[in-house]
């Protein structure tokens, strides 16, 4: 069987800011991650709490991040104060 390579999923420098909504969204069971659809292609599921949806879109190596950390941001403004 032919061994299948790793694809390129880009790649993320998050700012201070994001780097703590992310940690933020995951110490409050809120998990936002990408998902593959084919190779060059994701989609980003969102589990909150018990709760999973799917982003209806799907994105680029180039966008894929952005999109994720924009997800965390939202839960993170939304929620902060209410959990």
């Amino acid at each position: 069987m032919a061994k299948s390579k790793p694809f390129d999923m880009g790649d993320c420098k998050p700012s201070k800011q994001e780097s703590e909504a992310r940690l933020w969204c995951i110490r409050n069971d809120i998990l936002i991650s990408p998902k593959a659809i084919n190779e060059g292609r994701w989609s980003i599921v969102i589990q909150n709490k018990q709760i999973i949806n799917e982003d209806p879109d799907n994105y680029t190596k180039t966008r894929i991040w952005e999109r994720v950390h924009e997800y965390y941001n939202y839960y993170y403004k939304k929620y902060e104060n209410k959990i």
